[in-house]
């Protein structure tokens, strides 16, 4: 069982950054990907980064060049970095991490709402 509660969303100016973070417990050992997803209203979900245990990563087109994914191992915690924030990146965001189990499972975060305007 793994349990993610994410923080660090609210309202930004475009332009501004904000931080996002996701903090993983439980069955931490299982967890090989994880990643932050998106969904704006009347939009299906879809995934804005991911990244590894081994590191790689993965990015949307749309928000190539300006996000970040991270991790800490030693704080069970993912980070993405957002920089300069577009209206179009408003939207409920998602912690997600997928584990190797019996079976494999999905587990995702409450959401966190991410709010671009001036």
């Amino acid at each position: 069982q793994v349990q993610l509660v994410e923080s660090g969303g609210g309202l930004v100016q475009p332009g501004g950054s904000l931080r996002l973070s996701c903090a993983a417990s439980g069955r931490i050992f299982t967890i090989y990907a994880m990643g932050w997803y998106r969904q704006a209203p009347g939009k299906a979900r879809e995934l804005v980064a991911g990244i590894t245990n081994g590191g790689r990563t993965n990015y949307a087109d749309s928000v190539k060049g300006r996000f970040t994914i991270s991790r800490d191992n030693a704080k069970n915690t993912v980070y993405l970095q957002m920089n300069s924030l577009k209206p179009e990146d408003t939207a409920v965001y998602y912690c997600n991490a997928d584990t190797r189990g019996d079976p494999d499972e999905s587990y995702w975060g409450q959401g966190t709402q991410v709010t671009v305007s001036s």
